[in-house]
């Protein structure tokens, strides 16, 4: 099995979670993931990430190795480019 690319793993979130921004990079097995959803208003970080695992499925133990993301909602997200 080869290993996933970046595109891969955004088009994996995309796939299974309503997204209005996804970047990421990594390495085929370690990834870094910005992730910008209305679905995670009012959730708190387990949650969110609970949401993106969820979209990964059985991936994120099989290809993935380890996966750092930032879970923000739209305006959380417009907020951070404003700054």
């Amino acid at each position: 099995m080869s290993l996933p690319t970046p595109e891969q793993v955004r088009q994996y979130i995309a796939d299974g979670l309503s997204c209005t921004h996804i970047e990421v990079s990594g390495d085929g097995s370690h990834f870094d993931a910005v992730i910008v959803s209305e679905a995670f208003a009012g959730k708190r970080l387990i949650a969110r990430h609970q949401l993106v695992y969820a979209a990964l499925g059985t991936r994120m133990h099989a290809e993935i190795h380890a996966l750092s993301m930032s879970t923000l909602t739209p305006q959380e997200y417009a907020s951070r480019q404003a700054n």
